[in-house]
């Protein structure tokens, strides 16, 4: 089956956030994307929490060196106490939008269901402040939502993520250099090889695993009924994104001359995306069977870069 790039909506709000602040001059979201260097894997995290991106990887990660790798820079600024980072937030906005977060997406109640925390990492666009609210284009679906105050700024706090520091922003913008898309992702392969590899220096909690032996647990997990609240993060948020930022690599990597590798990612992100119907009917057996010939996929992507 030849392989078709996708386009439609999905959580992407890191990438559509740096996508807004640049503007006309923005790459695509896809190569944003990839050279974070996080689809380059799968982890699971402690044994329990699981995503389709490197091990040892969070977005924290990644966010300078996708900035670099497409020719920009920006300035960052973060932490202190709520009534700094507020001003701070106000005095940044009259010069122009904002790129905030990580902030706990359970905290923003303009989203349905949404009544505290949940865990969840997410980032938006800060347009405006006033006493009362701020103005944000939230990537997942809220272009010009108000967010009040207090609910913003607890959010931003990010007490509930496990990364990042609180009040984090980026402001100043600058385009340093024109980079062509391949050329952003060549830059990019020593840093995938790296992550596919599991060289990272980061500490992880016992019972973690990476790549092919995530697989094989989370398969495990599967089939003894994705409980514990697997079974809802798979479907609401890990496969969505883990499918398409494979589907994304795959177009990336072909762009960049990776033929081989390129044809990999697609049937990754074939299969991650085939567990989305047996997870949701709970079919586990097929679930699980999916995710095993997930497994050797990551030594072979890696083979294909070197």
């Amino acid at each position: 089956m030849r392989h078709l790039p996708y386009v439609g909506s999905g959580p992407y709000c890191y990438a559509n956030s740096f996508a807004m602040l640049l503007g006309e001059r923005s790459p695509s979201t896809a190569v944003i994307e990839v050279t974070t260097g996080g689809p380059f894997g799968m982890q699971l995290i402690g044994g329990t929490l699981v995503f389709f991106d490197a091990y040892g990887w969070d977005p924290e990660q990644g966010f300078d060196r996708a900035l670099s790798a497409i020719g920009w820079t920006s300035t960052v600024s973060k932490g202190g106490d709520a009534d700094a980072a507020l001003a701070r937030l106000t005095a940044a906005v009259r010069q122009g939008p904002v790129w905030v977060g990580p902030v706990e997406m359970g905290h923003l109640r303009h989203q349905p269901e949404m009544t505290g925390p949940i865990g969840a990492d997410h980032f938006v666009v800060a347009l405006d402040v006033d006493d009362e609210r701020v103005l944000v284009h939230d990537p997942h679906g809220f272009p010009y939502a108000e967010v009040p105050v207090g609910d913003f700024m607890t959010a931003w706090r990010a007490e509930t993520i496990s990364y990042g520091e609180p009040y984090t922003m980026r402001t100043d913008f600058v385009k340093v250099a024109d980079v062509s898309d391949a050329d952003a992702i060549r830059s990019t392969i020593p840093a995938a090889i790296d992550w596919l590899s599991m060289r990272a220096d980061v500490p992880m909690p016992p019972g973690s695993l990476g790549n092919g032996a995530a697989a094989e647990r989370v398969a495990e997990l599967v089939e003894a009924g994705a409980g514990d609240g697997l079974r809802e993060h798979l479907m609401y948020f890990a496969i969505r994104v883990g499918a398409r930022r494979l589907s994304d690599t795959a177009d990336c990597l072909r762009t960049a001359g990776y033929d081989k590798a390129a044809v990999i990612a697609a049937e990754q992100a074939r299969l991650v995306g085939s567990l989305q119907h047996p997870v949701v009917t709970k079919d586990f057996p097929v679930a699980a069977a999916a995710l095993r010939r997930l497994a050797p996929t990551y030594d072979l992507l890696r083979a294909a870069l070197e």
